[in-house]
């Protein structure tokens, strides 16, 4: 059958996870290709990789890069090597069932609406939908959803999100060469990106659940790069915005001199 999209999957010492996070993919009653982008993992999570394509020839692919260069980079190469290939649909999920695969088959229903571009796994759109995190990260993960709603005018309840759905069209409009985030920031510059060119973004609610297996990548660099990285992308798109409307007004003005 032919794949509906693909799943970009970022891992850096996911080999407890990768074997039944693509199992889980290809199960789904929708055919999805998967691509696992991995930072040189030293626990050996690309050597399994490469085992597992033998049993999915046409469906598992990976990236091999030589160092962890962070989330967004990983992103941003996986959706270079989509964009190379003729998939309808890119879809972003970690590697640890902190995302249900089962729910790629809404994201992606969702997605494919007329007028829709974007579909967002949302842990709280209807409330607050998260498994397992102690009280403290709920409140910094939707604190921070609050933030970013209010500083870029985004309606997004959770802007945060790492559980989405481009549609192609999405990721080929935005410049990936100058996306400047490479950690927790990335996933609100791509939806601010997608929103000020007009894109619609909807929110599909999801239970998000903590990993069980392996570490998280959180780290106190990554939040503060969310926080004055929100400020310094809203501050830009304002400068732009300014710069093209006086521009626009200049070149009318030359013309009616004429």
């Amino acid at each position: 059958m032919l794949a509906k999209g693909l799943v970009i999957i970022p891992t850096y010492n996911e080999i407890e996870n990768v074997t039944a996070i693509t199992s889980a993919v290809f199960e789904l009653s929708e055919p999805f290709d998967v691509l696992i982008v991995d930072d040189n993992s030293p626990d050996g999570t690309a050597d399994k990789v490469l085992e597992l394509q033998e049993k999915y020839p046409d469906r598992l692919h990976l990236l091999l890069r030589k160092e962890k260069q962070g989330l967004g980079k990983a992103y941003i190469n996986g959706f270079q090597w989509a964009l190379q290939r003729d998939y309808p649909f890119v879809f972003e999920m970690d590697a640890d069932f902190s995302h249900d695969p089962k729910d790629l088959v809404r994201l992606y229903k969702a997605c494919k609406k007329p007028g829709v571009d974007v579909a967002i796994g949302s842990r709280y759109v209807t409330g607050v939908n998260v498994v397992n995190w102690p009280l403290k990260r709920v409140l910094l993960s939707y604190g921070a959803s609050f933030y970013v709603k209010f500083v870029t005018g985004m309606r997004i309840h959770d802007p945060t999100a790492g559980f989405i759905c481009y549609r192609r069209k999405v990721i080929e409009s935005i410049n990936l060469e100058a996306i400047q985030f490479v950690g927790y920031a990335f996933q609100i510059e791509m939806k601010f990106r997608a929103h000020t060119r007009g894109f619609k973004l909807v929110e599909v609610p999801i239970i998000f659940k903590d990993r069980e297996l392996g570490q998280s990548k959180m780290s106190g660099a990554i939040i503060h790069e969310a926080v004055w990285g929100v400020l310094s992308m809203k501050w830009k798109s304002l400068f732009n915005r300014k710069r093209k409307t006086y521009e626009q007004n200049t070149y009318q003005e030359c013309e009616h001199r004429k």
